[in-house]
């Protein structure tokens, strides 16, 4: 026994250092084949004396069952959010700040590294073992993702060197690469499923996955960038601290510069402004340190910032381009979409010829007409935005953009049409138009509704086109032989579609009701109104004042459900979804009921959502209030209870209008405060 618990030392070791040269140092001394022959054996030598496994062992980082759920962690030091700036002025009034405390000549230097678009995670080492990872949830606590983070190659479980600190709290960023987001956007779309977004919220989602096998599947990378707390070593510089990191094994962030002054931080800030583009990630900035730990501790910090450290943030990359053409798409609820069509411009790194415009009233606002210079940019370096026109430019040649009076997919006349006090143009004809129901159909089987994997935007207009689906029923009716009519559809992709709709069946009256794009319904208050009522008998049952009654509701959008429910095309629907086998009932999740620890947080109060979250997407913040009993609304009105405000909504309308009705204004990490348990068990 003693020779084979040698030869899996010996394995973990060489494959823990092999590891190291292949992804910290990028310079690996052996082949994959060669790698995997090592990580085989050990995988056999351990599946054969499980006595002998360790959390430590290279082949426990794809840990074993899914977990039921996340615990909360404590930081030993807060993880703190960075205050903001944008121009050179800005960062030489953060060196004034700077010096009001450690005194005008001070020599006060800086390190300046590049602000990864990713997410930021607490590693916890003891006596050089990986102990802990967590999520910076509110700074003070976050949520325990250690299955998920041991997935990832470069983190190292056990320390390099023969004496590692006794503690060591490490705080890095975790990131996904833009070529794997790539790939796995070709994988969603050979499956017919949407593509993700970005990096950022793929690599966020992936961390919160129970099951780590799919993180491991999506190949997240970490850098490291920063100490925590530390025992068993004293550092003076945050230089010095990072060349500790590296030594231990650690994957530090390698675009790091050291800069003496403010003087050559801006330099290097103008620098990284043009090259930034050349990363195979994501940034959305730098981050500018005091070097000196001592200083800083003098420096000290607010409730929410640390005073020794500034984001510098870039610009949004611009272009100006012609404007040669306006595209209609037609959305699921028959709303006209300009689409503005343009000469191809390079924005961060790709070529762009078309976005959105969003509805008619941004096209009367901004003015933009054919002929047009226009300006363009890439929000978030991620979406496409048009700024506006080059007024200047004009010739008079240039002419206004009228909104079609036909539909331009089924010809039917289109109406002017408002809501939250925009208007809008919409196409009468219903569902009876093919450009709205395929849009309702991939609404209809997404994962925040009926959840059919498979049935993607390309499936559902392949679907529609071919006259296989004219009515969000017709999805239960499908065949195998008719789905292998379609282009790209094998005999095993048709048969797990087929599996997958059968499974909806069960989903539940809230996610149907989500799914069926009833106006002013949607993924916020379907699960409102069917708690409320918990069948469709039931809701069918109640009045337009009944259902106006209910927190959030009011007129108009009971009407809409109203008539929706009670139309014919509504009740044929209906009919046909209970002859088909459709749940239409809903089932309270576990843990919902008074005083079971959630459902009911949040119970009867109208939240609105505005600015950008760190741990949620707005369809996940809007889920969990109803999850929680609350109602997330879109306006700020006399019955809104509380604005959740996110980060760059300082100059808002909803934050104004709140501020003017002295509605109180919360943060994220207030509202997750809401919903913990207090210590008798009840909810805070």
């Amino acid at each position: 026994m003693s020779s084979i618990a040698e030869r899996i030392a010996q394995l973990r070791a060489e494959i823990d250092h092999h590891n190291y040269l292949y992804y910290v140092e990028a310079k690996p001394v052996i082949s994959d084949r060669e790698f995997d022959r090592l990580l085989d054996e050990l995988t056999r030598l351990e599946a054969e004396h499980p006595e002998l496994v360790t959390p430590d062992s290279p082949t426990q980082r794809v840990g074993g069952q899914p977990i039921a759920g996340f615990t909360p962690v404590i930081h030993r030091q807060p993880m703190l959010s960075i205050e903001k700036c944008n121009t050179a002025a800005e960062l030489r009034e953060f060196d004034a700040s700077c010096r009001k405390v450690l005194g005008a000549n001070a020599c006060i230097e800086y390190v300046v590294e590049v602000k990864i678009d990713g997410v930021a995670v607490s590693l916890t080492y003891e006596q050089g073992k990986f102990t802990v990872g967590a999520t910076r949830g509110d700074g003070k606590r976050g949520d325990d993702i250690t299955h998920n983070l041991r997935t990832i190659k470069e983190l190292p479980l056990v320390l390099r060197g023969p004496n590692p600190p006794r503690l060591l709290e490490v705080r890095g960023e975790v990131f996904m690469t833009r070529a794997e987001l790539l790939r796995i956007n070709e994988l969603q779309r050979q499956r017919g499923e949407e593509p993700y977004a970005n990096t950022r919220n793929l690599a966020a989602g992936t961390l919160k996955q129970l099951d780590p096998k799919v993180t491991a599947s999506r190949r997240l990378r970490l850098y490291t960038y920063q100490v925590g707390a530390v025992e068993g070593i004293e550092l003076t510089t945050h230089l010095q601290a990072l060349d500790m990191l590296r030594q231990l094994g650690l994957p530090v962030n390698p675009h790091v510069t050291f800069c003496p002054t403010i003087e050559a931080v801006i330099a290097c800030c103008e620098q990284w402004d043009s090259k930034r583009h050349e990363l195979p990630f994501d940034t959305d900035g730098l981050v500018i340190k005091v070097n000196d730990l001592g200083q800083r501790q003098e420096l000290g910090a607010t409730n929410k910032h640390p005073r020794w450290a500034r984001a510098f943030k870039f610009a949004a990359e611009q272009a100006i381009t012609r404007l040669r053409d306006i595209e209609w798409s037609i959305g699921r609820q028959g709303e006209l979409t300009p689409v503005a069509i343009f000469d191809p411009v390079q924005l961060a790194d790709t070529t762009v010829t078309r976005a959105s415009l969003h509805n008619t009233a941004i096209l009367e606002q901004k003015d933009v007409r054919y002929g047009d210079m226009i300006v363009v940019e890439k929000k978030g370096e991620i979406i496409p935005y048009v700024v506006g026109p080059v007024v200047e430019s004009r010739t008079g040649t240039e002419t206004k953009i009228v909104p079609p009076t036909n539909c331009p997919v089924c010809g039917a006349p289109t109406v002017k049409y408002e809501t939250n006090g925009s208007h809008q143009q919409r196409c009468t004809a219903g569902l009876a138009c093919p450009g709205q129901i395929a849009g309702r159909l991939e609404s209809f089987a997404s994962r925040k509704n009926m959840d059919i994997e498979g049935l993607g935007e390309t499936i559902a207009e392949q679907l529609v086109a071919a006259g296989l689906v004219k009515t969000l029923p017709d999805v239960y009716r499908l065949r195998e032989e008719d789905l292998l009519k379609l282009d790209k559809m094998g005999k095993k992709k048709a048969q797990n579609l087929l599996a997958s709709i059968e499974a909806s069946k069960s989903r539940g009256l809230d996610k149907l009701l989500s799914g069926l794009t009833i106006p002013f319904l949607g993924e916020t208050f379907s699960p409102v109104i069917a708690r409320k009522y918990g069948s469709i008998d039931k809701l069918l049952a109640a009045s337009v004042e009944e259902i106006a009654s209910i927190p959030g509701f009011g007129p108009t959008r009971a009407a809409a459900l109203h008539s929706f429910l009670h139309s014919p095309g509504g009740q044929k629907m209906i009919e046909e979804f209970r002859a088909l086998g459709l749940k239409l009932t809903y089932d309270a999740p576990s843990g919902s009921e008074p005083g079971a620890g959630g459902g009911t947080a949040l119970a009867g109060k109208t939240i609105v959502v505005t600015g950008k979250l760190k741990n949620y997407t707005r369809s996940q913040i809007h889920a969990l209030i109803a999850q929680h009993g609350g109602i997330a609304a879109n306006s700020v009105t006399k019955k809104t209870d509380f604005v959740l405000a996110g980060e760059g909504n300082e100059t808002r309308g909803k934050l104004d209008k709140a501020k003017a009705s002295n509605i109180p204004i919360i943060t994220e990490e207030d509202f997750e405060q809401l919903l913990k348990p207090a210590p008798n068990g009840a909810l805070a």
